[in-house]
């Protein structure tokens, strides 16, 4: 296969009929209640709106293959337009294999650079996509992703997140997470899991506080420049109050970028 011609190409398997996985991966609020906030016509020709937040913007996209509960292709538009295409396909009478294609990359180092993030991101949004298909299917939640920039490497850039949350960076599965410290909005809940690549370092959680939902607290990017996060999908009745304890506590523990962003 030629450098143009890369796909990324994932899957996971999810417990669900093919209907409930639909509802996840192709309406908006179901997209919105594991990955961003999406707005999505459901239909071909449709329009789709992706809001990555403050400092990365909104992406546009239109709907170019829908096929309910099996197939459903976005592609999205402008100089770096790529096409990220759903397959679901039944296992059993509880779970599906969802499957991810992402095609479209062009050549060169920024196209190398961008093929890289996405190939480690969706890793970590599939794996939310399971928990929240494992602990909440049918129900819509509210996504809160306050993100800054610090510099590297990415392991030294998650203990520093994890010291500014009050919280151990040398977790496992099952351990019990709990922020703590002056200033520190509430946050507790169970490690569902650990991944550490080349590029990523990110604790997977099943949140009890501030509200019930998933969670994931990771830093990404390469040396130089990594971005720390934390991705909170909470259900139930939740304020705007969340979100902005959440930024102004990364603003303040991480006052300006010291890389390029």
């Amino acid at each position: 296969m030629s450098e143009h011609e890369r796909v990324i190409d994932l899957s996971v398997e999810v417990p669900g009929t093919p209907e409930q996985v639909w509802e996840a991966i192709a309406t908006g609020p179901g997209i919105t209640s594991w990955f961003v906030p999406h707005e999505v016509e459901g239909r071909e020709g449709g329009a789709v709106r992706m809001d990555f937040g403050p400092g990365f913007g909104e992406v546009t996209a239109t709907v170019t293959a829908w096929e309910p509960s099996h197939r459903v292709v976005f592609e999205s538009e402008g100089d770096r337009a790529l096409a990220h295409e759903w397959l679901v396909e039944a296992r059993d009478g509880s779970s599906c294999v969802v499957r991810l294609v992402v095609s479209g990359f062009g050549t060169g180092a920024d196209w190398d650079a961008e093929y890289d993030g996405l190939s480690n991101g969706w890793q970590i949004f599939l794996h939310n996509l399971r928990l929240y298909l494992t602990h909440f299917a049918g129900q819509y939640g509210r996504a809160i992703i306050p993100t800054r920039m610090t510099a590297g490497p990415k392991d030294a850039a998650f203990s520093r997140l994890c010291d500014a949350l009050g919280v151990p960076d040398d977790l496992h599965e099952g351990d019990r997470l709990q922020a703590a410290g002056p200033g520190v909005p509430a946050l507790s809940g169970i490690v569902e899991g650990v991944q550490v690549t080349d590029a990523t370092h990110t604790y997977f959680l099943l949140l009890e506080d501030p509200a019930p939902g998933t969670a994931f607290l990771t830093a990404e990017g390469s040396d130089d420049a990594v971005a720390i996060s934390l991705y909170l999908y909470l259900f139930g009745e939740t304020g705007a109050a969340v979100k902005d304890e959440w930024t102004a506590l990364l603003a303040d523990r991480f006052p300006q970028p010291d890389v390029a962003s």
